[in-house]
């Protein structure tokens, strides 16, 4: 354990850096409008969303279920963690005096991890039900569809929950990140913060890569279906190919803003000799690296809901009007009751 001041709790290592430093890098007029934006976008997709559930099938509005909890977990995350550090900002306070014993940065870390984790698992839960609704649709019964999905959704928040306060049972450590406005796990050599942050790391890349496993499968059992000849009339119905497309631009969007962070945690925690000194410091340029990665990760809270947005069946044919004239087309459930065989 590093030496942070007697009076102080363990969430505090060493840092050199200056208020003047901190001015210039601690924006609040940035982070202001980041979280605002941000969360303008994610109560737009709500009400998008609330519109949409009217009146749509069973398959839909299970994945509307699962959009919903992301765009919730997307609002909350912004809400919370904003209001952290746009006071930081603004104030400048000094969080030593403020938060002598932690409890506000350890809750930050749980926080961090809970809402960093959390977009992730539902995007493999979502490719999961996707992947299930499209070459096994006779595998669950419809009617439940919607609490199941509910109950995944609640499943993934007390998972991601549950490893949030591993460092509060002794598996890791939050403390107090460059420049001295959050709060996160720790990049250190000691066994616990090795351990936290590669599970961290793994799970979320494990996460995203299962997402690209079942969500390649599922369109190219879409695309096998979409081009069989014997089934010209009975191809996929729009709503199946326009879920697989905003799946697809959730987990693009995952990949681009988190794979950076997640292999950069990985890769600092194995560094040998160790990133951190004995005294708890990380040299500058790690700490630097550390702050861009999960400036970038953030963006992912932004950009979620514009896929949903964005990837509508509504502003896809208004941008390409020749998609709005095809004939209607049929589900996948009556063409695989005719051909059980086909995946």
């Amino acid at each position: 354990m590093w030496h942070n001041g007697s009076s102080l709790g363990p969430c505090f290592r060493p840092t050199n850096i200056t208020l003047e430093e901190r001015r210039l890098i601690a924006s609040p007029w940035f982070a202001a409008s980041f979280c605002l934006v941000g969360l303008a976008s994610n109560l737009l997709a709500l009400r998008v969303l609330a519109s949409a559930r009217q009146g749509s099938s069973y398959s839909r509005s299970s994945f509307l279920t699962f959009l919903c909890g992301l765009v919730l977990t997307d609002f909350m995350g912004l809400l919370i963690t904003g209001a952290i550090v746009v006071s930081q900002h603004a104030v400048l306070f000094d969080w030593r005096t403020v938060d002598p014993s932690c409890h506000l940065c350890h809750f930050f870390g749980v926080v961090m991890v809970f809402f960093g984790l959390c977009p992730l698992l539902l995007g493999a839960a979502m490719a999961s039900e996707r992947y299930l609704g499209i070459t096994r649709p006779f595998s669950r019964p419809a009617a439940a569809s919607q609490r199941r999905a509910w109950a995944t959704v609640g499943l993934v928040w007390a998972a991601a929950l549950a490893l949030g306060l591993l460092p509060l049972l002794g598996v890791g450590r939050y403390t107090m990140q460059y420049p001295g406005s959050w709060c996160f796990l720790t990049l250190g050599p000691e066994p616990g913060d090795v351990a936290f942050g590669l599970l961290f790391s793994l799970l979320g890349s494990f996460s995203v890569g299962l997402s690209f496993v079942l969500n390649t499968i599922s369109v190219a059992t879409l695309c096998h279906v979409y081009h069989e000849q014997e089934a010209a009339q009975q191809r996929p119905r729009d709503c199946e190919v326009e879920m697989m497309a905003q799946l697809m631009g959730i987990m693009v969007v995952a990949s681009v803003c988190w794979m950076p962070l997640l292999v950069f945690i990985a890769q600092t925690v194995l560094r040998n000799p160790p990133a951190m000194s004995p005294s708890g410091q990380l040299s500058r340029a790690t700490e630097k690296e550390l702050l861009i990665y999960l400036r970038v990760a953030t963006w992912n809270q932004i950009l979620d809901p514009w896929v949903y947005i964005l990837f509508r069946r509504a502003v896809i044919q208004r941008l390409h009007p020749r998609l709005s004239s095809r004939s209607r087309s049929l589900s996948l459930q009556p063409q695989l009751t005719r051909r059980p065989t086909m995946a």
